[in-house]
């Protein structure tokens, strides 16, 4: 963490290597446990900027609500590593961890609340791996990818102008039931299992330099689970029966190229690029048991990049200091950014450091802010859609906090 991830595929210095390149095992010592936790808490805020849905009258007016705090709250994501030499040229390894996972919850009165409330993917790999250590310059790594998705999205359903739309407004403004002042809400939960594979090697063409190259494979899911509806006005009851659902969702392949240069006995120099195959990622449809669509939210997204530049100083015999900084795109592109995931490019800034406790156990501490893009957003329309169109722009940045505790055995 402390490097930004730079060198990630080719440093190799402890059992979280299974993650990032399994071929890296070649390099550890006979048995190594690894236990670590990154805290994260992103700072999001949402600006308006006109947005607006159909009013009583079938004229444009302003949606109501504020700007939703602070969808992001604190997450701990904890992993572990365990790599055992079983003969001179053979390691094998197993590793726990949460890949990929994202939150943000917004008030429930806020003016995006027809678009988005709660949006939570969360994930837990189990990586079983293997290393084979061809020589003193080639060493080889493969894993399989045991992986499980879970996934929440919750929204308010405008239900007055959905009665007007579907009975009449005289009815229904006889009951009350008038845009923006009748919400009801849904709730969309599912989750899977999904195995993928990571290949890894690790080329080290001198004694000071090492070359990594990792891939890891997409894994495709079928996520099965139910919406449920609450809070719908009797007149539309019938139109939101609550169903079981299915959507199909892809964790996308990625290919990195590492390398790290030991320059003098004191200074480690580290690159990382990492392309990631997000355009996978067109569509989010949800689809109901009867066949009708409750979520087709078009996606679109891109493929990125993401290069990294490190270097670690040897202090003293026991004390290591890390820097790195990466430069991360994502995979949002403006014309699709929807309040479910309002992201855009990325800077990390990193620090960190690596204490010797022992001869046998090490104590690892980083920390990272990741700058992010201003990100507008322009989702939805007036009169075609119930959500109403949602204006303005998201100012966001994250913090990430990391610490590691390494044992040999």
């Amino acid at each position: 963490m402390g490097n930004s991830f730079a060198g990630a595929a080719a440093v190799a210095e402890d059992a979280s290597t299974i993650y990032f390149n399994p071929a890296g095992m070649s390099y550890l010592p006979d048995s190594q446990f690894v236990v670590a936790g990154q805290a994260i808490k992103a700072n999001v805020e949402f600006n308006n900027n006109d947005s607006k849905t159909i009013g009583r009258l079938g004229t444009p007016t302003g949606l109501s609500g504020g700007n939703g705090g602070d969808p992001a709250d604190w997450k701990f994501l904890p992993n572990f590593y365990y790599a055992k030499a079983v003969t001179d040229s053979i390691h094998l390894g197993l590793g726990v961890n949460s890949p990929f996972g994202l939150e943000t919850q917004y008030d429930s009165s806020w003016i995006g609340r027809y678009q988005a409330l709660n949006s939570k993917l969360q994930t837990i790999n189990i990586n079983p791996s293997v290393s084979f250590k061809a020589n003193d310059w080639l060493s080889l790594g493969a894993g399989i990818n045991i992986q499980y998705a879970e996934t929440t999205l919750t929204n308010a359903l405008d239900v007055g102008t959905i009665c007007y739309g579907k009975v009449n407004p005289r009815t229904c403004g006889a009951m009350g039931l008038t845009p923006q002042n009748s919400d009801g809400n849904v709730s969309i939960k599912g989750d899977d299992w999904g195995v993928g594979y990571n290949l890894g090697v690790i080329f080290r063409p001198i004694e000071s330099t090492r070359i990594g190259v990792a891939y890891r494979s997409r894994i495709n899911y079928t996520l099965k689970g139910n919406a449920t509806f609450s809070n719908i006005a009797t007149p539309l009851t019938g139109y939101f029966p609550n169903s079981a659902v299915t959507a199909d969702f892809v964790v996308p392949d990625s290919v990195s190229t590492s390398l790290v240069h030991q320059l003098n006995k004191q200074w480690d120099l580290l690159a990382d690029a990492t392309w990631t195959h997000w355009s996978l990622f067109k569509q989010l449809k949800v689809v109901a048991t009867s066949g009708t669509v409750l979520n087709n939210q078009t996606e679109n997204w891109q493929d990125t990049m993401r290069y990294s530049i490190g270097a670690s100083y040897r202090y003293t015999e026991k004390l290591k200091f890390r820097v790195g900084s990466a430069y991360d795109q994502a995979p949002v592109k403006d014309a699709y950014r929807t309040a479910r995931i309002p992201d855009n490019n990325r800077i990390w800034m990193s620090v960190g450091a690596n204490y010797k406790l022992t001869s046998s156990s090490s104590f690892d501490a980083g920390y990272t802010h990741i700058f992010i893009n201003n990100a507008p957003i322009n989702q939805g329309a007036v009169g075609t859609t119930v959500t109403g169109q949602l204006q303005g722009s998201y100012n966001s940045n994250i913090d990430v906090f990391s610490i590691q505790y390494t044992h040999t055995f």
